[in-house]
């Protein structure tokens, strides 16, 4: 049984049974994989808070032969947007995390996506102010599936951030000014584009709202 350790990104877990969990992941060289973590759930000293959405780390894991789910042996975190001064933020985390869970393919490597993750990760730690890095993280998600189209309802003001946003590193949004307006008119041009491919509307979308409240 083939062992691989490599950078991950944790996407979301769910309960196996008693005490397992499944863990849905996503590396930087093999693309997204499925495990079980033994014991996650009876036993936080194995893997603590390392399997929370957007956690990067590093992660152990064994391949079965004819078996589509591998082993999770370990998840050593080196970032994790627990990290984030802003408590908003965290709600943004399981935003992101099911953004990708839906356009990585498994086992089809899609380094730029991951990479694309992990900066915002380090964004969020950073203090990157989040409503601009969630547009931005948007975009770039959308271009990076081939599906990005320029609303033509969009206001020169919106239209500059994205122009903006393409040669930006996320690090770089929080001297990048922008009205909540704009903000919101990318919001509604990015969700409507998201709905449309992935024909649903995302559950941590709804869980956004519900925090605006």
């Amino acid at each position: 049984m083939p062992q691989f350790i490599t950078d991950a990104l944790i996407l979301r877990t769910y309960k196996l049974g008693e005490s397992d969990r499944i863990v849905v992941f996503l590396t930087r060289d093999r693309g997204k994989k499925r495990g079980v973590a033994k014991n996650a759930r009876q036993s936080r000293r194995r893997f603590g808070g390392a399997l929370e959405p957007l956690t990067c780390g590093r992660v152990s894991y064994v391949e079965r032969e004819r078996r589509d789910l591998v082993r999770l042996e370990y998840v050593e975190p080196r970032r994790s947007p627990l990290s984030a001064a802003d408590g908003e933020a965290l709600g943004y985390a399981s935003y992101f995390a099911e953004l990708i869970d839906e356009w990585a393919q498994e086992a089809d490597p899609n380094e730029p996506l991951f990479r694309l993750g992990a900066s915002t990760v380090d964004a969020m730690a950073a203090g990157v102010p989040i409503e601009p890095l969630a547009r931005y993280f948007e975009f770039w998600l959308l271009r990076l599936q081939g599906v990005f189209a320029i609303d033509p309802r969009l206001s020169a003001e919106a239209r500059a951030f994205l122009e903006t946003a393409r040669g930006l590193s996320p690090f770089a949004l929080a001297d990048v000014a922008i009205s909540r307006r704009a903000l919101r008119e990318l919001e509604a041009s990015h969700r409507a584009l998201i709905v449309t491919h992935l024909e649903r509307e995302l559950k941590s979308v709804r869980v956004l709202r519900e925090m605006r409240r």
